[in-house]
């Protein structure tokens, strides 16, 4: 793929991923344009005092609630990467509609947009969250997985293509413990809401290069979810203050133990290569992606794919080193 003839745009540009994307797509794959679509004028203007002020950078204000802005922000567009949601599960829990509006309603917008401006491809980030979800935000996200996936049956005669990537927490994102932790070592005591606590986790960096990977291999229908490591909140805790105490406060509304990535009932329509799993739309609904079947191994019966039975697992030095770049960035004041 030359993506140095591509146009991209990114919902939600302004957040962590979108920042860390356009990062290194203007580093290292140099597309002919990359459109920032989000509806926040100031971030938009923070991140452009941030060095983000590339030629090639267009900014685009605009809200995935509003279809017609999402056509006008797509002509032209060759690949879009849909990132821009409302994530933090007690706002979710809280706002439900907003959360609706923006995840499931602003998710099936870029759908029709991208259908109607003829745009290539379009890539949804999805969560752990969506696999057998507990809370709104999960739901939603469950929802919109299924939108795009599903959008595939309207494309079979166009050159769209919608596919979708799902993993686990990123380090310091926003809703993410870290900055939390970072806060309150200062006072020399963790909130922890159970100890049992487990979670994927990766970088924003392997998340980024991960959805970057997706959009060159996808096929139309497939959701990709990456092999990733797991982290006990314990271990977090004592990477990034050992000497602090512990205070439990037990689980919040809308929150679980343990995360699943792939869950045993999709399992079955599931390949297994080296670094991830590849999960194809239902044979009734095969218009694409079936080609994974020949590249990747069948996963077996009853198949689960959890935090907390993962046979890959952060050491406390590991996490150390993986919070240790954000946090000189000076996120931890």
């Amino acid at each position: 793929m030359d993506w140095s003839q591509q146009v991209v745009l990114v919902t939600g540009g302004t957040g962590s991923f979108g920042k860390k994307f356009v990062e290194i797509m203007l580093r290292e794959y140099h597309p002919r344009k990359v459109i920032i679509f989000s509806r926040d004028e100031l971030k938009q203007h923070e991140m452009r005092l941030a060095g983000f002020d590339h030629p090639s950078l267009r900014y685009f204000i605009g809200n995935v609630r509003d279809r017609d802005r999402l056509r006008r922000a797509m002509q032209g567009v060759d690949i879009v990467v849909h990132a821009a949601a409302l994530k933090q599960v007690p706002a979710c829990e809280y706002n439900p509609m907003e959360a609706i509006k923006t995840n499931i309603l602003g998710s099936a917008n870029v759908v029709e947009a991208a259908l109607d401006a003829g745009v290539k491809k379009v890539l949804a980030l999805s969560t752990d969250k969506a696999v057998n979800p507990v809370n709104l935000y999960g739901a939603t996200k469950l929802a919109a997985e299924k939108l795009v996936v599903q959008s595939n049956a309207y494309a079979a005669h166009t050159s769209t293509r919608f596919s979708c990537t799902r993993y686990g927490n990123v380090v310091g994102s926003r809703g993410s413990v870290v900055p939390v932790f970072l806060r309150q070592r200062a006072q020399g005591r963790l909130t922890i809401t159970d100890p049992r606590m487990t979670r994927f986790w990766l970088s924003l960096e392997q998340g980024v290069r991960f959805v970057i990977r997706a959009i060159e291999q996808m096929e139309g229908g497939e959701v990709f979810v990456p092999k990733l490591p797991s982290m006990r909140i314990t271990d977090l805790a004592q990477a990034l203050a050992p000497d602090a105490e512990w205070e439990i406060i037990g689980i919040r509304p809308g929150e679980r133990l343990h995360e699943v990535l792939v869950n045993e009932d999709e399992a079955r329509h599931t390949v297994e290569l080296d670094d991830m799993f590849v999960i194809l739309p239902s044979a009734e609904d095969a218009w694409f992606g079936q080609s994974w079947r020949k590249r990747g191994r069948a996963l077996p019966e009853g198949f689960r794919y959890a935090s907390n039975t993962n046979t890959d697992w952060l050491t406390v030095e590991q996490i150390r080193e993986m919070v240790r770049p954000w946090e000189e960035e000076g996120h931890a004041a």
